[in-house]
């Protein structure tokens, strides 16, 4: 093998050039590296740890399911039917998984530079142990040395979470989810912590097609007719409580703005009557999704399951390949977002009760400093969730941490969540947020803003203390 295609993971990857900072960097990060991986948040398929069988080979191990890779070989005019994409209508798609890795490889330098290439040098040096860079000359040799590997019990889904030292690793399921895999988990025998986490965004969203579905699963599970606005929220009181049950810890919403808005509940079940009907418009979805945010703060406060929202993305873009191939496909895209005057209402009435902790992401950076920060920093309810999706990268996160700390401080952050899809990504991702994070102390205690001590107990908090307080883990 040539040196130039040698697989090189530099120990120093991610710090700073300057060698003082460099050294403290490292310093800091050899304290935090080899800590528990606490995931409060990601989409793994619970039915691999549940089912523990082999995964079936490199291409629907790592591309498949991460819309990470696969969203930046679509940009390139790559298909995703090449990609091995399912399509929703079961029409044809690419099924020789090498095919697909050799595609994979012969675009890998699309991913240089991207956090996406820098998870994926680990995951493929660390988990793997390949010694050679991703091409099109070194795909199918790769691809042969990874499937050797996923054969051997050491490869098996719960030997991997063992190895990768994971303490609790949440999943998100909707709210009308039976949990069998859950279950399945709970009755092995399995020392394993993987817990869930509420999702009712498909039934929520009663503008979405297939909503009226979603309410009669809904229903079923529950075991009563959803006929009206208050059989809702029981069914929402039994459902949280069925997962609480099930080791939830924490709710989940996708919301395309923040907006909280308190209805009479004459006023909310007029408005689920015509959802009932088909007959919503947008400004319906509007009122009802920042009632029901009221709603889900209020019951957070009487379960106490920690309440997330995800705010500022407009879901499934590229309205072709939603109608091909479903949701979550790579072609969800930032918006503007507001924060201030949209979370006032929910903020003033339950924002100053310690019980409740409301975790608020972002996808609009520009609202870090100029509102998210100096919301955080004052209600105590609030706290920030970390640099979410296209921010959570090297850039991302240091520019998230230098746009927040000052004002609302690191405790009143959440520390990391990895979002993750591709299971063997989990291990790379935690390790670049602490590489991130030991960089960014580092700088602070070169310009003496906290000395060394100081500095050590930050880097703790940010790479486990501070998830497990937030998500009362």
């Amino acid at each position: 093998m040539s040196q130039s295609n040698t697989l090189v993971v530099n120990e120093n990857r991610f710090f700073d050039p300057d060698l003082a900072i460099r050294k403290i960097a490292r310093e800091l990060y050899e304290g935090v590296k080899d800590l528990p991986i606490v995931s409060p948040h990601g989409h793994v398929d619970p039915s691999i740890l549940a089912d523990n069988k082999p995964f079936p080979n490199p291409t629907e191990l790592i591309l498949i399911p991460d819309h990470y890779i696969f969203r930046m070989l679509y940009s390139q005019g790559i298909s995703l039917e090449s990609l091995g994409i399912p399509t929703k209508d079961g029409s044809p798609m690419e099924t020789d998984f090498r095919k697909i890795w050799q595609t994979f490889g012969d675009n890998f330098y699309l991913f240089y530079g991207t956090p996406t290439w820098a998870w994926l040098s680990h995951v493929f040096s660390a988990v793997f142990g390949i010694k050679e860079k991703l091409s099109g000359e070194t795909a199918q040799s790769i691809y042969d040395q990874i499937d050797e590997k996923l054969k051997s019990p050491e490869f098996l889904p719960r030997a991997m979470f063992d190895r990768f030292n994971i303490e609790a690793l949440t999943t998100t399921e909707g709210a009308e989810d039976d949990l069998r895999f859950h279950k399945t988990i709970k009755d092995s025998g399995w020392g394993g912590k993987v817990i869930t986490c509420f999702r009712p965004d498909g039934v929520v969203n009663i503008s979405a097609k297939g909503w009226k579905e979603n309410i009669d699963l809904l229903s079923e599970r529950c075991g009563f007719e959803i006929n009206s606005y208050d059989d809702f929220i029981k069914a929402f009181e039994n459902r949280r409580e069925f997962f609480k049950s099930m080791g939830a810890v924490s709710t989940d919403q996708g919301v395309t703005s923040p907006y909280t808005f308190e209805l009479t509940k004459s006023d909310a079940n007029k408005l689920f009557q015509k959802a009932l009907k088909g007959e919503t418009n947008g400004a319906d979805q509007a009122q009802f999704t920042g009632n029901i945010l009221m709603e889900m703060a209020r019951l957070s406060i009487e379960d106490g399951l920690v309440m997330q929202i995800h705010p500022g993305s407009y879901r499934n873009h590229n309205q072709p390949v939603f109608d091909k191939f479903g949701a979550d496909k790579g072609c969800d895209i930032p918006l503007q977002t507001e924060y201030t005057r949209n979370l006032r209402a929910l903020l003033n009435k339950y924002g100053n009760d310690p019980r409740l902790t409301l975790i608020v992401f972002t996808l609009d950076e520009d609202s870090y400093t100029r509102e998210l920060a100096p919301l955080a920093g004052h209600y105590p309810a609030m706290k920030l969730g970390p640099a979410w999706w296209f921010h959570d990268s090297i850039e991302g996160m240091t520019r998230y941490r230098q746009m927040v700390t000052e004002t609302a401080g690191i405790f009143n952050t959440v520390g990391f969540n990895d979002d993750t899809r591709a299971f063997p990504s989990i291990p790379a991702r935690h390790d670049l947020s602490r590489r991130v994070d030991s960089n960014f102390l580092a700088g602070l205690v070169t310009r003496h803003i906290v000395d060394m001590e100081e500095a050590r107990v930050m880097s703790r908090a940010l790479a486990y203390d501070l998830v497990k307080q937030a998500y009362k883990l």
